[in-house]
């Protein structure tokens, strides 16, 4: 299909307030960015209330967002939250509105972590937070009104990366009991080459030049990319992976390797509900200002994710 009109509409908005700088854009210019973008999403969940606090990690506190729908009982299936931003941009506050919406839409207890970012905390620190943090919800779970069986993990862009790592990590933890992983728009391979990433280098929201800026702001020199740590596409054991929701755009770059994980994910076995949403762009779910099929994939999720916790 082609870009939808709203979409494309956007991103001629966006190109003409932004025109895009020459060579790298700096850190505090992504950060910006990712800010601005975020206020096209709804604020839509009066029913859910938020309630901060923090959590230990591996390199001290971290702040984390509780999210209570109105419709949750004493002990409610979780939800653990990783934002977007490419590992380098993003915080509990730039997505506070789709962190509510997913609470709303999903009926879970969801907990939106602030871990850490690049350049200043290279790999593998968010990893590590974002795995404590997971660790720390499952143990904690009765006191934040959660049911410790019914643990959902989720994220968005390079919020789903740590999903995803955290998924896999946990298939060595026996006492991590995850019920399912919400994927949406992806990043699952940092050496992707895929024709995806290709045709939309530029000029669809998020481009060459700011991917390849993340990458080198998270990695040390030396460190590979390939490591499924940082790539998640590139593990070879998925068999036994919680129930995949996967959420992947026509026109978003990393379409390809989002799509190529849910067909790595059904030939292991693990069960997989996978939309590629037709003329979108990546991070399309937090345009709802703009973007009508912003609201539908919301919705779209809670339905998936209230079904997987009560297999």
């Amino acid at each position: 299909m082609p870009l939808d009109p709203l979409a494309k509409r956007l991103l001629t908005m966006m190109a003409a307030a932004a025109p895009q700088a020459r060579g790298r854009p700096s850190v505090e210019a992504r950060r910006q960015s990712l800010a601005k973008l975020m206020q096209f999403a709804r604020a839509d969940a009066p029913d859910v209330t938020a309630s901060d606090g923090t959590l230990p990690g591996p390199g001290g506190e971290l702040p984390y967002r509780l999210y209570s729908p109105a419709s949750a009982g004493e002990r409610a299936p979780g939800f653990v939250f990783f934002h977007g931003g490419g590992l380098v941009a993003g915080s509990i506050a730039t997505h506070d509105r789709i962190a509510a919406a997913l609470a709303h839409a999903t009926g879970c207890r969801l907990v939106s972590v602030d871990y850490r970012l690049a350049p200043e905390h290279k790999f593998p620190a968010a990893v590590d937070d974002a795995v404590a943090a997971t660790e720390w919800v499952a143990r904690e779970a009765s006191s934040l009104g959660i049911d410790a069986e019914r643990l959902v993990v989720g994220g968005d862009s390079a919020g789903a990366t740590l999903a995803a790592i955290v998924c896999q990590e946990a298939l060595q933890n026996a006492g991590l009991s995850i019920v399912a992983q919400c994927l949406i728009c992806p990043v699952l391979d940092f050496e992707e080459t895929s024709p995806s990433r290709q045709e939309f280098a530029e000029g669809h929201l998020i481009d060459r030049v700011t991917i390849e800026a993340d990458l080198s702001d998270y990695l040390a020199h030396g460190i590979d990319a390939a490591d499924p740590r940082i790539s998640p596409l590139r593990a070879t054991r998925l068999a036994g992976l919680p129930t995949a929701i996967i959420h992947t755009a026509e026109f978003d770059p990393m379409r390809d390797e989002g799509n190529a994980y849910a067909r790595k994910l059904l030939t292991a076995g693990v069960a997989v509900e996978h939309v590629c949403h037709d003329g979108m762009v990546h991070n399309f779910h937090a345009m709802g200002a703009i973007l009508p099929q912003a609201q539908l994939v919301l919705s779209q999720i809670g339905e998936q994710v209230r079904r997987a916790v009560e297999r």
